[in-house]
């Protein structure tokens, strides 16, 4: 009897493997944002409004960990990074776009249904 282990997540549907590197609130943002081309950290952060430097770089090392974005630094003072997304990432930004379309579309219907009820 043999027992192979693996490292290999096993996704329920294609789904969940999306779902897996866009969890959270703020990776969705990120991508959005760097779909319109290469981005320093702080057109980021001012573009994603609301987010923490430390929610935003944890979620850039995620997506950068998981393949979807290149971090390029410059080596220069003061500090100079930028990000852009990688082919895996733009296809990523590419599927998303019709779930934007989508909010872009419902957005009255959307901000009347998360309205608190008196």
């Amino acid at each position: 009897m043999s027992s192979q282990c693996t490292d290999t997540p096993v996704f329920s549907c294609g789904l969940d493997a999306s779902l897996r590197i866009l969890g959270g609130k703020w990776k969705p943002l990120i991508l959005y944002f760097l779909c319109g081309g290469p981005r320093r950290y702080g057109e980021l952060k001012r573009a994603v409004a609301g987010v923490s430097d430390k929610m935003l770089i944890q979620q850039l090392k995620e997506l950068e960990a998981h393949g979807m974005v290149f971090r390029k630094d410059y080596g220069e003072i003061p500090p100079r990074v930028e990000y852009s997304l990688s082919p895996m990432g733009r296809s990523l930004g590419d599927a998303m776009k019709p779930l934007c379309a989508w909010g872009e579309q419902n957005a009255t219907a959307i901000a009347a249904a998360l309205r608190p009820r008196t």
